[in-house]
């Protein structure tokens, strides 16, 4: 089975790139974020095209901002949007919907950004990753969690850490409430596979960050150790993220129990042009 995730920053935009590149890479199951669409916009959009490959899709969205969805071909069962009980800003918001897939409960997710540090937002964030904890903690031992969680877990997962120096995405308590996360036995499966690979899947669309490699990982696969033990590979697909009207995301992508085009790795080169040294580069904006 072939898990994927992908921030497609809008999915009305995104629609040239995601239907070649379902054709292409032939995902089972994938988590998409950033739709931006309503539910009734997305199944208009991309019901009949998602239909004709053997789809079933499991939305929750809202108009021009977040939404996550679940496409499947190996079954869709017990779809919960949103979550149960947990906080808003001021009002819940469509940043989760979870189904069970080939015998694995899928979290597709969009944690929220954080904005700045301190900020009601960057609370609402640890909140918010409090309660999703809950909802996987309660639930079945075969479990993943796929998306954008807006932290990267480790200063090996931005290409310079003196350049994130107070911003959101890599401070204590963010990197805390993920390490929660994944203390109910979940595995960053990417960076388990490959521990010492530079390894990006969010490059800043302005100052040619892409082409100089200057990123951070903030989409990840964590999976229960059931469904880690069915890994053979684990890759980021760069090339989604090249070519004429990309997300600034590029999808990740965990083969379980077989591996059709092998154990490839992060397929990402090394940098084009590193910063000459710490603190050199300015991010252009904050990441989301």
């Amino acid at each position: 089975m072939r898990v994927a995730t992908w921030n497609v920053n809008s999915v009305k935009q995104r629609v040239p790139r995601l239907l070649p590149w379902l054709d292409q890479r032939k995902p089972d199951v994938v988590c998409l974020q950033e739709t931006k669409l309503s539910d009734a916009a997305f199944a208009e959009l991309l019901g009949d095209e998602l239909a004709a490959r053997g789809y079933e899709i499991a939305v929750h969205g809202q108009p021009q901002w977040n939404g996550v969805a679940v496409l499947s071909r190996v079954g869709l069962d017990d779809v919960v949007a949103g979550l149960p009980g947990g906080p808003g800003f001021p009002h819940q918001e469509a940043r989760i919907v979870a189904a069970t897939c080939g015998g694995v409960r899928v979290h597709s997710v969009y944690v929220p950004n954080g904005r700045t540090p301190d900020s009601n937002h960057y609370h609402y964030k640890l909140a918010w990753l409090a309660a999703l904890r809950e909802v996987v903690k309660s639930g079945p031992r075969e479990a993943m969690v796929c998306g954008d969680v807006n932290i990267a877990p480790a200063d090996a997962d931005v290409f310079d850490p003196a350049a994130y120096i107070g911003q959101t995405h890599v401070t204590a308590p963010e990197r805390a409430a993920l390490a929660d996360l994944q203390a109910l036995g979940l595995h960053d499966v990417v960076r388990d596979r490959w521990p010492d690979n530079r390894i990006f899947t969010y490059w800043d669309y302005r100052a040619g960050m892409f082409h100089k490699d200057l990123g951070m990982r903030i989409d990840l696969v964590l999976a229960s150790t059931p469904v880690a033990e069915r890994v053979r590979a684990a890759w980021v697909d760069r090339q989604a993220r090249k070519g004429t009207g990309p997300s600034d995301h590029a999808p990740v992508i965990v083969d379980l129990d077989e591996a059709p085009d092998g154990d490839i790795g992060p397929v990402v080169p090394p940098p084009s042009a590193p910063a000459k040294r710490r603190g050199t580069v300015k991010l252009p904006q904050s990441p989301a």
